[in-house]
């Protein structure tokens, strides 16, 4: 043993599986890391590293680890372990401090290389799961022996602000969690919010809350705030009394002919940025005029009557509400002794407010507006309020300016409910947020006085699914609900094809069967991808990209897949699961790949696809091949023998004793003409 440990922890491999691999059932990173003299030195010889992991990391506290407890990392670090086994726990915890849920991760040594361990681990996302590998071993090479370069502050800061640059945001969340919890796969077709759900011809697309279904006629309608209002008027529903202008001059003329107060706001704007609310005179139409003109994109402005009341947001979903929010507006409340300004920095101290959407409320901004409006109240934020004085900071309840939302969807009434629902068709979106100015939205809304404001496409979840006071609503349901209505099928029938030999010509032979049945068949092979009997590409595409290129494709209804071991090592399967496993057999070739050196380690690579057969799925294995023999026990679904044996051997017998148990197999038997293919299921 040295002297003291160093840090000599590095990563020498990176890999990312983006399937089922040899490793795990669902998807990982794989880091090949080398201890260097760190192989010497288990977690309880290096003096304070356990206390000051703990300090840095606290959720390792909650990781159960080989002891199926919580606390039982934390007992394996005061006995000692290896650091490899610590990076895998650090970049599971680094994942979960900003959301991502995942637990699955091993540590195990690399065969004849000592101080070398493969450290694999779940990923929700694949860059922050890389980024927490990477942050976990400086972590770990910090803790023995301290980096005067390294402020884990500043670095976990750095890491968190780069997992919420490529997070989805709240509601795309929100509706592949209800994807996922009904066995809907996804597919994340660019670095934003645009996702697949569902394979092949039953596949839909989402970014944000727009989807496949999403009329862009209605899109455009409800972007231009002038057509909307004259849609919604024609169909006997309150609206404001309107005009559109495009200089200050006209807006005043259209606020003296509407009568003041008035409203100016962007005839395109979105988010609230640019509305300018109850003015009161000339002048403060011209000062509103150029606020609204610069958020239009056209550079035109609406001029319309105050509706005083409430800020209500009504959610449509498929024609249907789904939910109601009541939106307040930014503000503080004085308690007489702090300043305006010490209680926004109060409240922006909330855990629950962030940056954008990054939690579930907006750190209120403090803007020139904000202290124009402060000054209309007849303060400064230097100034102390009165115990009890609401001070508002901005005068729109947009989530996005600081708002808070209080969930009303319970204590609407009847009618209010049929006035959004009737907007949202009249528009034709299948998702809306239909904004609701009102005094109650209790009370029919054409008693009290009242209108509709706007009607915006691609509404935001966040006021529903995390309200600041109430209960949450469950609103991905109806949008999973209307694009996979129940009893809809979301994914096509996959074969995988693998095999030392043969793997090409039987894929083409299934391929041609289903193209027989009138299936269009996407097909992946070392020939190249073909979809529907037509090659679009002609390269080796037995990988696991050509297989999501199949899956992509909204023509193909059933997929077939020659599934090399390359693909395998490389990325996984690139799926989650096959329907059919077809495994052939298992040569010693192609030995001497990515730690791949004997015939039973590539059997393992090909048992792959059999382990990700489901339970009604089905493994074809060749019964004469021991390896692939063995590859039964790794079966969920039900096994399918084929054997050229010839009756009476030790292999028909086995077979034979597996139909009796009402299996199926096909076999070779010997009759007058020849030697005949038989199907046998059971005693049949």
């Amino acid at each position: 043993m040295t002297e003291r440990p160093t840090p000599d922890l590095t990563i020498l491999e990176t890999r990312v599986y983006r399937g089922a691999n040899i490793w795990s059932y669902d998807r990982a990173i794989h880091l090949v890391v080398d201890l260097g003299s760190l192989e010497e030195y288990p977690t309880n010889t290096v003096p304070g590293f356990t206390e000051h992991l703990i300090a840095m990391l606290p959720g390792l506290r909650e990781h159960s680890c080989s002891r199926g407890k919580r606390g039982g990392f934390v007992e394996r670090l005061n006995e000692g372990t290896w650091l490899g086994h610590v990076a895998e726990h650090c970049a599971l915890a680094l994942q979960q401090v900003v959301g991502h849920d995942v637990r699955r991760g091993k540590t195990r040594g690399v065969k004849g290389r000592t101080g070398v361990y493969n450290v694999i681990f779940g990923y929700m996302d694949e860059q922050v799961g890389l980024a927490a590998g990477r942050l976990a071993v400086r972590l770990v090479n910090h803790l023995v022996e301290a980096d005067p370069e390294f402020d884990w502050d500043t670095e976990l800061d750095d890491f968190i602000r780069r997992a919420q640059r490529t997070a989805f945001g709240p509601s795309t969340q929100a509706i592949l969690d209800e994807a996922v919890s009904r066995d809907i796969p996804w597919i994340r077709l660019n670095q934003h919010s645009l996702v697949q759900l569902g394979q092949g011809v039953h596949a839909k697309r989402i970014r944000a809350t727009m989807t496949s279904e999403t009329s862009a006629i209605a899109v455009d309608i409800a972007s231009d705030k002038d057509l909307t209002t004259r849609l919604l008027s024609a169909a006997g529903l309150p609206v404001p009394k309107q005009d559109t202008v495009r200089s200050a001059d006209q807006a005043v003329r259209a606020a003296e002919r509407i009568g003041y107060p008035v409203v100016v706001k962007p005839l395109d704007g979105n988010h609230g940025r640019g509305v300018c609310l109850d003015l009161q005179n000339e002048d403060d139409v011209r000062a509103a005029f150029p606020i609204a003109e610069e958020q239009s994109r056209r550079g035109t402005v609406i001029v319309e009557s105050l509706i005083v009341g409430k800020d209500y947001r009504c959610l449509i979903i498929d024609g249907r509400v789904a939910a109601i929010a009541e939106r307040v507006p930014a503000s503080v409340t004085g308690d007489g002794t702090a300043t305006i300004e010490q209680l926004v920095d109060t409240a922006n101290a909330d855990p629950r407010r962030g940056v954008g959407h990054e939690k579930v409320l907006t750190r209120i901004k403090v803007d020139e507006a904000a202290i124009e409006l402060v000054r209309e109240q007849g303060f400064e934020m230097t100034d102390v309020a009165p115990d009890g004085q609401v001070v508002k900071l901005a005068l729109t309840g947009n989530m996005s300016t600081g708002g808070i939302s209080i969930d009303r969807t319970f204590e609407a009434h009847p009618e209010n409910v049929e006035i959004a629902e009737e907007a949202a068709q009249m528009i034709g979106l299948d998702i809306a947020g239909i904004d609701f100015i009102c005094p109650d939205i209790t009370e029919p809304v054409r008693e009290t006085g009242g209108a509709i404001c706007e009607i915006n496409a691609a509404p935001g979840f966040r006021m529903h699914t995390h309200p600041t006071i109430g209960e949450p609503q469950f609103i991905a349901k109806p949008v999973v609900d209307m694009l996979f209505p129940p009893g809809a099928t979301s994914r096509i029938p996959i074969v995988a094809v693998t095999g030392t030999n043969g793997k090409t010509t039987t894929s083409r032979m299934i391929s041609h069967v289903f193209k027989g049945m009138g299936r269009k068949v996407g097909m992946t092979s070392t020939d190249g991808v073909v979809i529907d009997e037509r090659l679009l590409i002609r390269s080796d595409a037995s990988g696991p990209r050509s297989a999501r290129m199949v899956l992509q494709n909204p023509r193909v209804d059933f997929a077939v897949f020659e599934v090399a071991r390359g693909g395998i090592l490389r990325e996984g399967l690139g799926y989650e699961r096959n329907d059919v496993a077809v495994v052939l057999n298992v040569q010693p070739d192609h030995l001497g790949m990515r730690g791949i050196d004997t015939v039973e380690q590539l059997a393992d690579v090909k048992a792959v696809l059999v382990e990700a057969v489901p339970r009604d799925g089905h493994a074809v294995l060749n019964a004469d091949d021991p390896l692939v023999r063995e590859m039964r026990r790794r079966c969920s679904g039900q096994v399918v023998w084929f054997s050229m044996e010839e009756p009476g051997s030790e292999t028909r017998d086995m077979i034979d004793a597996h139909c009796r148990r009402g299996g199926k197999a096909l076999v070779l038997n010997p009759s007058e003409r020849g030697e005949m293919i038989v199907v046998k299921h059971g005693p049949r």
